[in-house]
């Protein structure tokens, strides 16, 4: 679900069945052109499309952050820590272009960088089926530590 899509009036009531929020990273610098803009961000919406459509309820996606290559990652591990202040158990960060890896970024519990992914082996599972468990894992993860 996008952000965009939840009223005031429902939030109450749907917010325990949202504790993950999913991050949009595009990682634009501002040299693309208008073409190459919109090229990076379909790129990125239909990977983000891996996750938000099969994880619908679970998951709410919030806006992008828009700038940055990379080379620093403070904007983003600030999003991510204030996600998690506002009530989020988990924090997924989605970019399409950067290539980031776990563990770069402070306060998010998942990467999932198109770069990373479609070079990783995928077995049978493919593409989304990977996507998929990668996001069951973190969840049983931290299931398990609570136990």
């Amino acid at each position: 679900m996008k952000f965009s899509e939840v009223e005031e009036a429902t939030w109450s009531e749907l917010s325990p069945y949202f504790d993950t929020c999913l991050i949009p990273y595009t990682g634009l610098s501002g040299k693309e052109s208008p073409v190459e803009a919109t090229e990076a961000l379909a790129r990125l919406r239909d990977f983000m499309d891996l996750v938000e459509i099969p994880f619908k309820g679970r998951i709410i996606t919030y806006p992008a952050v828009q700038y940055g290559q990379g080379e620093d990652l403070s904007l983003l591990q600030e999003v991510c820590r204030n996600v998690r202040e506002a009530g989020f158990a988990y924090v997924i960060v989605m970019t399409a272009d950067i290539e980031l890896i776990q563990g770069q970024i402070e306060g998010c519990d998942l990467v999932l960088s198109r770069k990373v992914v479609f070079n990783e082996e995928t077995g049978g599972a493919g593409i989304a089926g990977q996507i998929k468990d990668k996001i069951q894992e973190m969840w049983q993860r931290d299931s398990k530590m609570e136990m």
